[in-house]
């Protein structure tokens, strides 16, 4: 069973439509690898992680809450890096 127009301008239309369909889909590739490649860049030249974490309260006069080490999961949202030093003190 062949289900292909039987005449000559329906097949150039099916096969404008394909050349349009298939350069999208053309580019839709590209830009995802592009996009990868971005992804994989950004994590090679992410900084590494603090090795202590200061969680400051919600006010910018109240004193510290806590000192975390690095990558802790019980840190807080308002953290900042400070050094092993500053940890100390």
């Amino acid at each position: 069973m062949n289900d292909l127009p039987p005449d000559l301008p329906r097949l150039r239309t099916l096969e404008t439509w394909l050349e349009f369909t298939l350069g999208r889909a053309w580019q839709q590739i590209a830009d995802l690898e592009r996009r990868e490649v971005e992804q994989r860049h950004g994590q090679e030249q992410r900084p590494p992680a603090p090795d202590w974490l200061l969680e400051i309260g919600l006010n910018r006069d109240a004193p510290p809450n806590a000192v975390h080490v690095g990558g802790c999961h019980m840190a807080g949202k308002r953290t900042r890096g400070i050094t092993r030093s500053d940890a100390l003190h």
